[in-house]
């Protein structure tokens, strides 16, 4: 798990003006988004993206699949991964968070995990209406596979009205 904040510094393409985008303001936009995208390699090396839902938790990215499904074999190949967020605008920011993605198996983390995606993602997870009711029992019963990805590096993309990319990188690799 993340015991610590990453470095931070400011990339080579940013205007000229740029100021590298805090930690705390990357975090609140993986806190806020409700929706990801998993980037996995399948075994043949075409890439495979999905959408999907994810909380950090655990020090990390959470995120849940069925073990048959195609990210979860693809991840049992090369725990590789990549999740991105962000808007689908010009403006705002974009998220990218780069690591490997590990099944979580302790009941009581997984428990945790569960607890933090309810926190996020409310009636869509805890109401009889909502599109994933019943998926927290499922995660912590076992049904359901829960991914944490630890983070090697991340980046933030400021876009308009100025442009900026920001390098997060944990040194408790």
């Amino acid at each position: 798990m993340l015991n610590s904040e990453p470095d931070v510094a400011l990339g080579p393409f940013s205007s000229p003006s740029a100021r590298a985008t805090p930690w705390a303001s990357a975090w609140a936009v993986l806190a806020e988004a409700e929706v990801f995208w998993l980037s996995t390699v399948r075994p043949d090396g075409r890439p495979h993206v999905t959408p999907l839902l994810a909380a950090w938790s655990l020090g990390g990215m959470c995120f849940t699949t069925g073990s048959q499904e195609r990210k979860a074999r693809n991840l049992a190949r090369n725990p590789h991964c990549v999740l991105t967020t962000g808007t689908n605008a010009l403006t705002g920011v974009d998220v990218v968070i780069e690591g490997v993605a590990h099944t979580v198996d302790v009941r009581s983390e997984r428990e945790q995990a569960v607890a933090d995606f309810e926190r996020k993602y409310g009636a869509h997870l805890t109401s009889p209406d909502g599109t994933w009711y019943r998926l927290g029992e499922a995660v912590i019963g076992g049904g359901v596979s829960l991914y944490r990805i630890e983070p090697t590096v991340g980046f933030a993309f400021g876009k308009l009205p100025t442009s900026s990319e920001t390098r997060y990188t944990w040194s408790n690799r």
